[in-house]
């Protein structure tokens, strides 16, 4: 390094990284940093563009090169999938320094590429996403109750909303609601099938977090703050969240380290996988024969080890169960992670050089249906799906249950 080089670095820098890094591990622990290269080598994208290298972000962190790191393609081009502090010896939290310096570049004005801010901005504006109004929620949740009770022969089936003192209080993807209502039909044939007891708020009611990856600890506290006033509002026992990976996390995580308040969180893909075992649903897999993989979340399976729960549903509702190789903690990200499905157009091309790995995978398998129990990965895998030309289609996990029930006749 030269003296000019050595003249532009700026330790307050890194000082700002601790004083900001949301974690609820050792708060400096990226500072035990060895550089020894593992991270380039668990990252499977590492080299498909420029600064895309963990090990040379990293390095440029503890070295305090604020300009090369604020200007760095690394910044926005990181999926934050964690799976190189998976393979990092020291466990440093690299996805959470990304999201750090992301949020020290928002409350600068430096805002992602794309609408990711915008989708910040709607959620905390509107209370959701994709500025659904509350007229508009209600009367499809009323719809698709209506349906599924024609369908089922069965007029008592309702969601039942705002009812206080429900085991489940259920969060939604707002793109169940305003694009995929059907989505509601299915999860409500499992609840029913179940038994449940549920119900969900008519005022905060969006799972999802896109302020987790702008990396707006302030927006994210306010999300936290209306699911856990609602929890306490209806006195139910636990939130459940859709079938959404950085919703998933986001909840869980989130919960520990913006709100520092624990209360019961679960997927709906583990309440689906304990209703399955105890017997509280009956699954006919002749109904799905197809051959089936499965794609992992690297929000829910990698960093909240929701590993074999989806696996385990897969297994009781399909006839052909196929895994992808490399699987479970190991798979690779879908590339769409980190807010990069809403950076637009200048994004787009990392996106699809990303989901080659991924189109691979698929290929590989011979599947037929690839499950993923996350909005985004649907939304990138089925990117994936028409530029690379794969005879596939896409299911969550609930899709394959809810039509494998064996439901009693009406």
């Amino acid at each position: 390094m030269s003296a000019i080089e050595a003249a532009k670095l700026d330790p307050s820098f890194r000082e700002e990284i601790m004083a900001r890094f949301c974690t609820d591990k050792n708060p400096l622990d990226f500072t035990n940093c060895l550089t020894c290269g593992m991270c380039s080598a668990g990252c499977p994208y590492n080299g498909l563009h420029d600064n895309a290298d963990p090990r040379v972000f990293i390095r440029q962190v503890l070295l305090g090169m604020r300009e090369e790191v604020f200007n760095s393609k690394f910044i926005w081009t990181c999926s934050m999938c964690a799976r190189c502090t998976m393979q990092c010896p020291m466990n440093v939290d690299i996805a959470g320094i990304v999201r750090t310096v992301r949020g020290m570049l928002v409350s600068r004005g430096v805002y992602a590429p794309g609408f990711l801010q915008n989708v910040v901005n709607a959620q905390v504006n509107t209370g959701n996403q994709m500025e659904v109004t509350q007229e508009d929620y209600l009367e499809t949740l009323e719809w698709m109750a209506e349906e599924t009770a024609n369908e089922l022969g069965d007029s008592n089936i309702k969601i039942e909303v705002d009812k206080e003192g429900a085991d489940y209080l259920y969060l939604w993807d707002p793109r169940e609601i305003k694009y995929y209502p059907q989505d509601i039909a299915s999860i409500l044939k499992i609840m029913y099938a179940a038994g449940a007891n549920w119900t969900c708020s008519s005022r905060w009611w969006d799972a999802t977090h896109y302020a987790y990856f702008s990396g707006d600890d302030e927006a994210s506290r306010l999300l936290l703050e209306r699911i856990y006033e609602e929890y306490v509002r209806l006195k139910a026992k636990v939130v459940v969240v859709t079938e959404c990976g950085h919703a998933t996390h986001a909840q869980m995580w989130g919960r520990k380290v913006w709100l520092k308040k624990d209360y019961p969180v679960v997927s709906f893909v583990q309440l689906q996988a304990q209703w399955i075992k105890e017997g509280r649903i009956k699954l006919d897999p002749t109904r799905n024969p197809e051959p089936v993989t499965f794609h992992d979340p690297c929000n829910s399976v990698r960093k909240e080890g929701i590993v074999e729960e989806p696996r385990y549903c897969l297994q009781k509702a399909c006839l052909d169960f196929r895994e992808m190789w490399p699987n479970r903690e190991y798979n690779y990200c879908c590339g769409g992670g980190g807010g990069l499905l809403s950076m637009g157009k200048d994004i787009y091309p990392y996106r699809m050089a990303k989901g080659k790995l991924k189109a691979e995978q698929i290929e590989r398998t011979g599947a037929k249906i690839v499950v993923t129990p996350c909005h985004n990965c649907w939304d990138q895998l089925n990117d994936i799906i028409k530029y690379y030309k794969l005879n596939a289609k896409l299911a969550h996990v609930h899709h394959l249950v809810s039509n494998a029930l064996v439901l009693p006749a009406k």
